[in-house]
């Protein structure tokens, strides 16, 4: 009851606030355009997850209205895209495999789970967890799933024999390395995928070659030349027209054929043991896990830009309403669509109300026009899904993360491979374990300094090259980072080699720990043995510009009790002052006895 007493309700419609009578025109055109966008881009992201076409249309139905009801962002779209298909598929390999019936009741009790725990991070306020991967990390892993989603979609624009049914001695030396390389979603290493596709290129089909390659072109230059019109349904149009007139299906171009049934979505319910659902809570975690990443950040991103406030903990409710909807509706999950959130905010739409058209719209397609849908290339679906994907393959961030800084460009470089060579489950752990590495190793060499004072003797200055004190015998040492088990090592050699290394013996050793505000049980111990180590040689110690966040963690760990109540001042120029006082007139040192 404490926790349901604290839970902060969603407000709904809040993501159709702010929009006049005058701006519906403009909003419903949106919608149709986004509806257009989502046709052949949902359900090639359904085909990328194994899945049946209809699928990926029931996501853009019933889960798109309940998050556009429910969103508190005005313009973020959400829409299963390339990396959540991806993620999908994976997490689906070990329980049915493409084309099995088995396998869209294990997606659906995936979209429940997945529901399950983004109401558990709602219900905790957990947003704030989005900070925690780092844009290396996050480019890295976004880019490998590019680059693994855009080689499968050329294998199927290439329209050639699979990997099993090739023999050569090249895909021999490819099956050897299967036992080394980690599944991904056609439960092949991706490497292996990649030899397949060399060695398939010969048998290419070159009809369906040229229909993909048609269906890319065409996108790519209507984007250019007339970035308001939907490139993918134009495409798709003509493609579909061309591939029907010229009867491509007999020379071996494929369509989806009636794979995509007449209606719009009905009620059902996952048909799966409920142990499974415990077997199926890693892959969710993962896909929780970068929707609430790459999300929250697109949700942030719009609302700074349009100057409106969007609660990320109602985003995650929406998510959650928007992913159950799915499990219960036949639909392939629903996350994130910065694509098709750019492409909106583009076409002028400053509110949900395009989502809610969109889903109207497609719901009208699924009634009437199901058997035009069966005309549909698979090649040209492809083609246009490479071209979606080729935004997520990052290689603007890598130039910069290598011009800015080498360490985060090697880690977005570890994540990209480990999605290739292990898989994007796999490779989520990774990213996460690179993160907390990062930031430890990070926090780990924070930075420290000696500080000297300036001559007018108004502040203090790190020393320059090999100076580590003033010939007055005063050390001033800055640690700048709370203390604990990562860098407290760093802390005691510091102090052992200024003291030991310093060209004037020193007398006082003066601690400035302003940026110390925490201190763990590893770090009260090297405080502990540091400031033993001063009085052993004699040398008074001081701490200056303490908050009280430091002197509780003193009292705590029991080390008031080495250090002189009267050494502590608030800032370095007090210490100085107190170092300068003549012995006579100073309080006694801790350690050190007045003569009589």
């Amino acid at each position: 009851m404490n926790i349901l007493s604290k839970i902060r309700w969603p407000r709904p419609f809040a993501g159709l606030r702010g929009i006049t009578l005058a701006d519906v025109p403009r909003e419903a055109m949106a919608g149709v355009t986004l509806a257009a966008l989502m046709i052949p881009l949902n359900i090639g992201y359904a085909q990328v997850a194994g899945l049946p076409p209809a699928a990926g249309l029931y996501a853009a139905i019933i889960p798109l209205v309940v998050f556009a009801l429910l969103a508190s962002s005005r313009h973020l779209v959400t829409s299963p895209d390339a990396s959540m298909a991806t993620l999908v598929g994976a997490a689906l390999v070990a329980f049915a495999a493409p084309g099995d019936p088995l396998r869209l009741q294990y997606a659906l009790a995936l979209a429940v789970v997945c529901a399950v725990l983004f109401f558990i991070f709602w219900i905790f306020r957990l947003a704030f967890l989005a900070n925690f991967l780092s844009r290396a990390v996050m480019a890295g892993f976004i880019t490998g799933l590019g680059v693994e989603v855009f080689t499968n979609q050329v294998r199927k624009v290439l329209a050639a024999p699979h990997v099993e049914t090739a023999t050569s001695g090249l895909l021999m030396a490819a099956e050897h390395l299967k036992e080394t390389l980690a599944t991904s979603v056609n439960t092949e290493g991706y490497f292996v995928e990649v030899l397949a596709l060399i060695h398939s290129i010969p048998r290419a089909n070159l009809y369906s070659v040229a229909v993909g390659v048609s269906a890319f072109l065409i996108v790519r230059l209507m984007k250019r030349y007339a970035p308001k019109v939907p490139g993918a349904l134009v495409a798709l149009v003509l493609l579909t027209t061309l591939v029907a007139l010229l009867d491509l299906p007999a020379k071996g171009v494929a369509v989806l054929g009636n794979a995509i049934p007449s209606g719009p979505p009905t009620l059902t319910l996952p048909t799966i043991p409920l142990a499974d659902y415990l077997r199926l809570l890693p892959g969710a975690l993962a896909i929780v896990a970068i929707l609430l990443c790459e999300g929250l950040l697109v949700v942030r991103s719009y609302s700074n830009k349009y100057g409106y406030k969007a609660d990320g903990d109602q985003m995650l409710f929406a998510y959650g309403v928007a992913n159950l909807a799915a499990g219960f509706t036949g639909s392939l999950l629903t996350g994130n669509s910065p694509s098709r959130s750019a492409a909106m905010d583009a076409a002028g739409s400053r509110s949900q109300l395009p989502s809610l058209v969109a889903a109207g719209t497609i719901t009208l397609v699924m009634l009437f026009f199901t058997n035009y849908l069966a005309f549909l290339p698979n090649a040209a679906l492809a083609g246009i899904v490479a071209n979606a994907v080729l935004s997520l393959i990052e290689v603007h961030e890598f130039k910069e993360l290598w011009r800015m800084r080498r360490s985060e460009f090697w880690i977005a470089t570890v994540c990209l491979l480990s999605v290739l060579a292990l898989g994007p489950l796999r490779a989520v752990m990774i990213a996460f374990l690179l993160s907390v590495i990062d930031v430890i190793r990070r926090a780990s060499r924070p930075e420290t300094a000696a500080l000297l004072e300036a001559p007018d003797g108004s502040h203090f200055l790190p020393a320059d090259g090999g100076q580590v004190a003033g010939s007055s015998g005063l050390m001033v040492y800055r640690f700048g980072a709370p203390l604990y088990f990562a860098n407290a090592t760093l802390f005691l050699d510091d102090v052992e080699r200024l003291v030991t290394q310093a060209a004037t013996p020193v007398r006082w050793f003066v601690l400035d720990a302003q940026a110390m505000v925490d201190v763990d049980t590893t770090g009260a111990g090297v405080l502990r043995q540091a400031i033993t180590l001063l009085k052993k040689q004699k040398i008074t110690f001081a701490v200056s510009r303490a908050d009280r966040s430091f002197r509780s963690w003193l009292e705590r760990y029991h080390l008031m009790e080495l250090i002189d109540p009267a050494r502590f001042y608030p800032t370095n120029r007090h210490a100085a002052q107190a170092f300068r006082q003549p012995p006579a007139s100073a309080t006694a040192e801790p350690g050190l006895k007045r003569g009589g």
